[in-house]
């Protein structure tokens, strides 16, 4: 560690660093027994600091959410700054280890455009895994850590069976269907850079792309409505909130409005006893069953929210559906 990281911390920083302190000592017992090593150890926990904090193998991914109009700028700015010196302190690392983002609300792709150009990647494990991060040229890191027990579901669910994952991001689940033994794999996405990013992940892990796992790049919706002859035993459908890409062709897609819908079509692609799994992080997020009644619906999200999420529940929701019958 760095004599930066040493200086002793400003008065105005101890009770940030004395919850960081604590959540590190509670979460880092959890993390070491269960083998998890990229986790969240702060989650705006103290509302004058409104920052989340994950860690990444030695690395920390700050995340500043932008301040109501209330908050005074300066003051905002003062504080962030005194958090700066108190996490390499209480994380034992250097500062240079520590990457801040500012998060603000993101409609459609921004929340996917790039940041920086640093183009530096990092391995880091996960389940068994190893998946490439990005920690400071877009504002996800290219790994959802609140994923990490639906990831293990896939993983349970996908053995000897076909795997579609929609809306795929890097493909991390992909990677975890392959691990299980699913037969086949489909990946999907509109970002030819998130594709490029899945194919490094799955190759990553033993799995090259071919006739077992393939990458399609496309909008998922007008995917959907194509014509597609084969049937998937285990699908992930994970769309944004929103989205209004120009590659979209002008339309919208709106996860309120629009999921009944997307979720019916992407269940016609379903094998006999088939299994989609639905998910997505609108807060407030409420499921039209009345649109949906043709199937057996089952939320799951209380058990794949982890507990290094358990502060904030709302991080996603995840439902398991299959056809009535």
């Amino acid at each position: 560690m760095s004599d930066r990281a040493a200086k002793p911390l400003l008065a105005g920083t101890e009770m940030f660093a004395n919850r960081l302190r604590k959540n590190l000592r509670h979460l880092g017992k959890w993390a070491r027994r269960e083998g998890v090593t990229c986790y969240r150890v702060y989650d705006a926990d103290l509302p004058e600091y409104a920052l989340a904090v994950d860690l990444y193998e030695g690395w920390a991914h700050v995340q500043e959410y932008a301040a109501p109009p209330s908050v005074d700028p300066g003051r905002a700015e003062a504080r962030l700054k005194d958090a700066l010196v108190a996490i390499p302190v209480v994380l034992g690392m250097d500062p240079d280890r520590v990457i801040l983002k500012v998060r603000r609300k993101q409609k459609g792709p921004a929340q996917y455009e790039r940041q920086a150009a640093t183009g530096e990647f990092r391995v880091v494990h996960e389940g068994g895994l190893r998946f490439q991060v990005n920690l400071t040229d877009y504002l996800d890191t290219g790994l959802f850590l609140d994923h990490r027990p639906t990831r293990a579901l896939i993983r349970g669910l996908a053995a000897g069976g076909r795997f579609l994952n929609l809306f795929a991001y890097t493909g991390t689940a992909s990677v975890y269907a392959a691990a299980a033994g699913a037969v086949a794999t489909t990946t999907v996405d509109l970002s030819s850079v998130h594709l490029d990013w899945a194919r490094r992940n799955m190759a990553l892990n033993g799995f090259a792309e071919g006739r077992a796992h393939r990458f399609v790049r496309a909008d998922c919706l007008a995917w959907l409505a194509s014509p597609h002859p084969e049937r998937f035993h285990l699908i992930f459908l994970d769309p944004p909130t929103f989205s209004n890409s120009k590659r979209m062709g002008g339309q919208t897609f709106d996860v309120q409005r629009d999921h009944a819908s997307l979720i019916r079509a992407a269940a016609t692609l379903l094998a006999r006893d088939g299994v989609l799994l639905f998910s997505n992080n609108f807060r407030h997020f409420k499921l039209n069953r009345a649109a949906l009644s043709q199937f057996a619906v089952e939320e799951c999200s209380a058990a794949t929210i982890p507990p290094d999420f358990q502060r904030n529940p709302r991080i996603h929701s995840c439902w398991k559906i299959v056809r009535r019958g």
